[in-house]
């Protein structure tokens, strides 16, 4: 077996160890003995209402981890920089600024995925759109940009927030900082993070040949300006599904990707499992921290991912930028 199948092999193991720490730990301690008879049917009610809660949440957490890092991924090597990622280049943000927009108009929560999804596509189209300079894009602008359509939605979203209710404003500043503690859209998350993970494992050859340029990918027969559109579209899908359901959290598509391709997973045929499994596992221990490093208090998620992102960010950007 190659290293990169048991670094695979390792990351498949994560899974069930991480969904396991989530529920045995919170402000109400299940232990192992108290867990058995719940798996067996026979436990008392309250320990069996604990335990679903909690499973429900670290099943939310490993769905919008793994759809996160998948659109990283694929962010990243579209752009050819580790620095790229939904919330950095303001696709959280545009997904954000619309689901809160039609909360405040009273659209039903139904339709909440759908008003992410175009709030995303709409910021994935600007940002790449404003990027293009004399037909095409360099990389360091391409950022840039993303950062500065980042800041304009968080205005918009501050805005929003002033003319809210008293009332709403608790919850939505919570689902702004990434919410698991009621997080909905999960039968849309179970729908679409198998979708775009076998659309993108399919484009996993022409992803491989685009990673070293767009030049030679089209020199070997890829048609560049389809292989782009179906990024922005899967990106876009898989962001604005995570945004839906627990608002926006940051980082976990930047973190994930980048510390794959250091162990060595820099095929797209095994990234995009591995990304999967590594960000979906990280989003669960990170929620189990969330809530139980102030229990009974819970802390956004979102908080969590941020604390660990920025000093990744700043490092990578070191490394990127620093020698220039």
């Amino acid at each position: 077996m190659t290293r990169q199948y048991k670094l695979l092999s390792l990351l498949l193991l994560l899974v069930p160890a991480s969904i396991f720490l989530a529920l045995l730990s919170g402000s109400s301690n299940i232990g192992i003995k108290e867990l058995l008879p719940v798996l067996s049917g026979g436990s008392d009610a309250l320990t069996k209402t604990i335990f679903m809660l909690r499973v429900d949440r670290a099943l939310d957490a490993f769905i919008i981890g793994a759809l996160l890092s998948m659109a990283g991924a694929l962010l990243q090597v579209l752009l050819r920089n580790p620095l790229a990622e939904p919330y950095i280049l303001g696709i959280s943000g545009g997904a954000g600024v619309f689901t809160l927009a039609a909360l405040l108009l009273g659209v039903s929560s139904g339709w909440t995925p759908l008003t992410a999804f175009v709030g995303a596509l709409i910021s994935t189209l600007l940002v790449f759109s404003i990027s293009f300079s004399n037909g095409k894009w360099t990389t360091e602008r391409l950022l840039l940009t993303g950062i500065v359509i980042a800041a304009g939605w968080g205005a918009v979203i501050s805005f929003l927030l002033s003319i809210s209710s008293q009332q709403q404003i608790q919850g939505m500043l919570f689902w702004l900082m990434g919410d698991l503690s009621q997080a909905n859209q999960t039968a849309t998350g179970f729908f679409i993070l198998p979708i775009t993970f076998i659309a993108s494992w399919a484009i996993a050859r022409p992803l491989n040949l685009l990673a070293h340029g767009e030049q030679q990918a089209a020199a070997l027969g890829e048609n560049i300006k389809i292989l782009r559109m179906m990024i922005f579209v899967l990106a876009a899908a898989m962001t604005a599904t995570a945004v839906s359901m627990a608002g926006s959290i940051g980082f976990v598509g930047l973190i994930i990707p980048h510390t794959l391709r250091l162990i060595g997973l820099r095929d797209y045929r095994l990234l995009l499992p591995a990304a999967v499994l590594a960000g979906g596992s990280f989003l669960v221990v990170a929620d189990t921290l969330a809530r139980t490093l102030l229990a009974p208090q819970q802390i956004p998620v979102g908080v969590i991912t941020a604390l660990i992102g920025v000093p990744v960010f700043l490092v990578l950007l070191q490394r990127q930028y620093g020698k220039r």
